[in-house]
C-alpha cells in the first residue's frame, strides 16, 4: 500500500527533513520524492509505501499535518485507494 503526501508553502530550511523524519518514525519508506522552489514558493510530492506503517493511517496523517501546522506550510496525505478512485475514468 502507498500513500500520496504533498507539502506547499513559503521556502524554509528543513522542510524536507521533517517530514521525510516523520515517515521514518512511522515506518513509512519514501519511495519517490519530487521538490521544487519557485521564487519563495516550496511545493512536493512524496509516494511512501505505508505498507509497513507502526501506526494507524490516520495517525500518520494527523501527524503530517501537525508538521505543516507548526511550520505553517498546507500537507495532505491521500491514501493510494482513494488517489486510485478519484482518477478512474
Amino acid at each position: 500500500m502507498r500513500a500520496v503526501v504533498t507539502v506547499i508553502g513559503k521556502d524554509m530550511v528543513g522542510i524536507l527533513s521533517k517530514v521525510s523524519g516523520a515517515c521514518a518514525e512511522a515506518n513509512a519508506n519514501v519511495i519517490e520524492v519530487t521538490q521544487s522552489v519557485l521564487q519563495d514558493m516550496f511545493a512536493m510530492i512524496m509516494l511512501v509505501d505505508i505498507t509497513d506503517l507502526k501506526l494507524p493511517f490516520d495517525q500518520f496523517a494527523a501527524k503530517i499535518d501537525e508538521i505543516g501546522q507548526e511550520m505553517n506550510l498546507s500537507t495532505h496525505v491521500m491514501h493510494e485507494d482513494i488517489f486510485n478512485s478519484m482518477h478512474h475514468i
